[in-house]
């Protein structure tokens, strides 16, 4: 069964590289992923959000789901299963950054974007969701450099958001402070 999804990942990898990659979306999916760098668009999103004091409680639910995200996906998963990144598997493939150093499954830029898309879901409602455009190109753009699987990337999706769930979980149920009480 390995093997297949082996297969099936190569397969939509070389197939991105040879179908889609142009001058123009090189350049704008290069931008992409650098935004998810470290979740740079998130942490930087959650500390304007500390700004307003009406805004707070959302802040500190982004941080403590990109926190809980961080530790299952970098800290846990992705030594347990220390899956080589497709560049050091694939003949052929080309990516488009500079090599990253860590293991390749699942994918951190893609669980950072989308815990903190959940928080903000679930924080602004439907203006909170338009989190999930950048999300989804910074997921996207992972694959499209060359450097995470498509199964690297869901996998990040998947964990990224049960990350969320139990950390809005847990600051519902655990965080009482004034300081990031909503005001009416």
């Amino acid at each position: 069964m390995f093997e297949a999804i082996q297969n099936f990942d190569a397969g939509a990898l070389l197939s991105i590289q040879e179908n889609l990659r142009v001058p123009f979306l090189d350049g704008f999916m290069t931008f992409m992923t650098r935004l998810g760098d470290s979740g740079f668009i998130w942490i930087l999103l959650g500390l304007l959000l500390l700004i307003p004091k009406k805004t707070r409680r959302s802040a500190a639910d982004v941080f403590l789901c990109l926190a809980l995200a961080f530790i299952l996906n970098d800290l846990i998963l992705k030594p347990l299963i220390a899956r080589a990144r497709p560049f050091e598997t694939i003949d052929g493939l080309t990516i488009l950054i500079t090599a990253p150093g860590s293991f390749s499954f699942p994918s951190g830029h893609t669980n950072a974007s989308f815990a903190a898309a959940f928080a903000l879901t679930r924080a602004f409602g439907k203006k909170g969701a338009l989190a999930y455009i950048p999300a989804i190109l910074i997921a996207f753009s992972r694959c499209y450099v060359g450097v995470h699987y498509p199964t690297d990337v869901f996998a990040g999706m998947t964990v990224g958001t049960l990350a969320a769930v139990i950390a809005c979980w847990l600051s519902r149920r655990y965080i009482k402070s004034d300081l990031f009480k909503k005001t009416e």
